[in-house]
């Protein structure tokens, strides 16, 4: 049975004491430094795993400011491996979508920037890279070389990530 002695406690003076409460907020550092030690590495990975790799040209074609809409569809007339990142694998007679020109410099190759077409990926986004333009034919066009657009090209357009 209890009293109210127990509860309250009692010192060998007879002065009611307030029992003190030992249950202490303890944080649980293990788990503290596992999501600093995350943050930290997501930071990390995103900042060095960007490659800048040399310009293949000054300047581009595309079909709006942005580059964000084909200009052409084309068709792959021989395989191609990429030489690194900033190219993409083609396979003879794979559709590609065209986004970009690059505009030839004196002693460079004609590159052009797109996206495999594949049915098999058909609601997704492809993975967009350079490829030689003489390794393709263009089968639709879809904005006019008139009312293309020829814009700078930017350090970003050949970051290997």
């Amino acid at each position: 049975m209890w009293s109210w002695s127990t509860l309250i406690g009692q010192n060998s003076c007879d002065e009611r004491v307030l029992p003190i409460q030992t249950k202490e907020k303890k944080m649980n550092h293990p788990l503290h430094f596992a999501l600093l030690l995350l943050s930290l590495g997501f930071l990390y990975q995103t900042t060095t795993n960007a490659v800048l790799m040399d310009k293949l040209a000054n300047s581009k074609i595309c079909a709006d400011e942005e580059c964000s809409y084909a200009i052409s569809m084309a068709v792959a007339l021989d395989d191609f491996t990429a030489p690194d990142c900033r190219f993409i694998n083609i396979r003879k007679d794979q559709m590609i979508y065209v986004y970009s020109k690059l505009t030839p410099e004196e002693g460079t190759g004609v590159f052009w920037s797109g996206s495999v077409y594949s049915e098999r990926y058909v609601d997704q986004m492809g993975i967009l890279g350079y490829f030689p333009s003489n390794l393709v034919k263009e089968t639709t066009k879809f904005k006019k070389d008139a009312d293309t657009v020829a814009i700078p090209t930017a350090d970003v357009d050949f970051y290997c990530f």
